[in-house]
């Protein structure tokens, strides 16, 4: 069941390695196919190791309803985000150096520049540290979430998310490209914020990006 979209996100998967978000296994891809059931892939499989079978399909209690693999140690924390964010239909959790670096020394990173304004939606905070494989990973998310679709997880990672697998994959690859360049801006000197208002306005034209 479901055998397309598991093969999307193992492409996902791959897509996270091929941009430099995570290493071997780290981090995981979640999907909501309908109400209280989740798609998430499996704990401690290589990215290039895994097949679409190995993807489980879970309930709201993490239970495993289709698949033979136990599933990402983060699922009860995927799963409170999908329960809290109506419009969310998927979740990706990656250990992008570069914005969880910022992370370590910030409380966010701002949105100061077009590509991270127009995948993330605005600044993205920065959530105070939990253990991994803790469904506080999922509370703090949607504490600190806004109206941003990622958050830095305090010396973890990041959590993305969006409408569709492909919005969360835009937010964390155009993530980690803003972080690297603000990180890179910051040794030259100090990086202004852009006003709300200028904010606002380059998210309006995203009305008129795509196809």
């Amino acid at each position: 069941m479901y055998d397309d979209l598991k093969k999307e996100m193992l492409e996902a998967c791959l897509k996270m390695k091929e941009y430099k978000l995570v290493s071997l296994a780290g981090g995981n891809v979640a999907v909501r196919v309908e109400d209280n059931k989740f798609l998430v892939t499996p704990s401690a499989i290589e990215y290039d190791k895994m097949t679409y079978e190995d993807i489980v399909l879970i309930d709201e209690n993490c239970k495993v309803l289709e698949g033979n693999r136990k599933p990402s140690s983060d699922s009860s924390a995927i799963v409170y985000i999908f329960q809290h964010k109506p419009e969310v239909n998927a979740v990706i959790h990656t250990h992008q150096p570069y914005a969880t670096a910022i992370g370590m020394v910030q409380d966010k990173l701002p949105a100061c520049m077009v590509t991270l304004i127009d995948a993330c939606q605005g600044d993205v905070v920065v959530a105070p540290w939990t253990p991994s494989s803790d469904i506080g990973m999922g509370k703090l998310c949607v504490e600190y979430g806004n109206d941003a679709r990622a958050v830095i997880m305090k010396r973890h990672g990041v959590i993305a998310y969006g409408p569709s697998l492909s919005d969360a994959i835009f937010s964390a690859v155009y993530l980690e490209e803003g972080a690297k360049t603000y990180v890179l801006a910051k040794l030259l000197g100090d990086v202004t914020e852009l006003p709300k208002e200028e904010v606002a306005r380059e998210l309006s034209g995203m009305d008129n990006y795509g196809q």
